[in-house]
């Protein structure tokens, strides 16, 4: 489904998807609608088919018939976690957001997200899941997870909580207790909160986006938001680790570096070829530029006040993944399931685009690195989510490495679970 917008202005034509992938993205000149291209490709279910895969790959449905399944997480026993939420509702506030939020709805699954938390155990790792049990439930739009020690973090979309957990158990009744609030309602547009412990366990870091495209609802409504917070995990509290992130997720420490790396979101309503979504390791203190200017200082004329002093200090991000890919889930890979040449790189999930004539996104890509940086070209590793017909049939989200060293694969629109293993 396509819909066709009336530009305000037109300063210039944008780059081909690929010349934007890498440190030095072509950036064109802005342009400015009253409402914005919108492209969604409508669902089709999988049917018999599957994804397509890299060479030297293959790839299956580990588990299906989820309920919204969004992000993944693997255990030490090597039982697998996948996060199903119920996508919180926000208030309507321009006559915009009514007409952008139905043509999305187009392109997502019809099925209702069920708050919970469901366990998936393979014990004889044939690729097959023998053990399928709810492990917590009665949660409130649920996206990152982590186990440390004994202690099992969720990260709800208005707070962590956190549950005692015993190794190969398969349910938890116990209640969680809040361990922080984190900012939730009444608008939460960027509602998922994703999840990773420090290192050393003393810490966690959780991902906290904007609520808004470029602060329509007032610089109010974006207290504590569009950041990262670092969590105390003997207290609670907790302070800025980095600010001017409008939707970080895939939260990930570099193998390499023990660098605390995001994949983000960036805003809209620019032009089809801007601005594009990154990766970027996170500097403690950092400031990225969020709302008042992209891709370090390049200014974006609608925020007013103007903020000289902020775009001054805003960090250019260090991987640009292209326009509107909509990054949502990040894994380094450090297995030996996979051919060699993938490990000491970063996979990333990439749900899809709305807001451009032509898709892009829509597929897993792999970003190879040096040591603690990212070095050439994104790969192409996981494709066909888009149908020859236009139709979408699945849009991937979270991943996972399993403990065979397997790639996992969240899948929102098909509510399958993908594993990728080496032909």
């Amino acid at each position: 489904m396509a819909v066709s917008a009336l530009a305000l202005s037109s300063c210039g034509g944008g780059g081909s998807a690929s010349d934007q992938v890498g440190p030095n993205p072509k950036l064109p000149s802005q342009q400015q609608y009253l409402v914005p291209p919108m492209h969604v490709a409508s669902p089709e279910p999988w049917g018999s088919r599957v994804p397509q895969v890299a060479d030297g790959l293959k790839i299956s449905a580990f588990a299906t018939g989820f309920k919204n399944v969004r992000a993944l997480y693997v255990l030490p026993n090597g039982d697998v976690l996948a996060v199903e939420p119920k996508a919180p509702s926000e208030p309507v506030s321009r006559p915009k957001d009514i007409l952008v939020g139905i043509i999305q709805s187009f392109g997502h699954s019809k099925v209702t997200g069920a708050d919970q938390i469901t366990l998936l155990r393979d014990a004889d790792g044939d690729g097959r899941v023998e053990t399928r049990t709810v492990l917590i439930d009665k949660l409130t739009s649920p996206f990152g997870v982590a186990l440390v020690g004994g202690d099992l973090y969720v990260a709800n979309t208005d707070a962590i909580l956190r549950f005692p957990y015993v190794t190969g158990q398969i349910r938890i009744t116990a209640p969680g207790t809040v361990l922080t609030e984190l900012p939730g309602g009444p608008i939460n547009h960027h509602w998922t909160k994703s999840l990773v412990p420090s290192p050393d366990g003393t810490k966690l870091y959780v991902g906290i986006g904007s609520n808004s495209n470029i602060t329509e609802a007032g610089m109010e409504a974006e207290k504590d938001r569009a950041r990262i917070w670092e969590v105390d995990r003997a207290t609670g509290a907790h302070r800025d680790y980095a600010t001017g992130l409008r939707n970080p997720n895939g939260l990930s420490f570099n193998p390499v570096s023990g660098q605390l790396w995001t994949v983000v979101n960036e805003r809209d309503e620019l032009g089809p070829d801007l601005v594009p979504d990154y990766m970027t390791s996170v500097r403690p203190g950092g400031f990225y530029g969020w709302p008042w200017s992209y891709w370090g200082r390049n200014v974006d004329p609608r925020v007013m006040p103007r903020r000289p002093d902020k775009v001054a200090r805003a960090i250019m991000p260090d991987y640009s993944l292209g326009s509107h890919v909509a990054p949502l889930g990040m894994a380094f890979y450090t297995g030996s399931g996979l051919p060699a040449g993938y490990r000491g790189g970063a996979f990333v999930g990439e749900h899809g685009s709305w807001n451009r004539g032509n898709l892009n996104g829509y597929k897993v890509v792999w970003v190879p690195f040096a040591g603690a940086r990212p070095n050439g070209k994104a790969r192409d590793v996981v494709t066909g989510f888009v149908a020859a017909d236009g139709k979408a049939l699945g849009r991937p989200v979270g991943l996972a490495v399993d403990r065979a060293g397997a790639l996992l694969i969240a899948d929102d629109l098909g509510n399958v679970v993908w594993r990728v293993t080496a032909r």
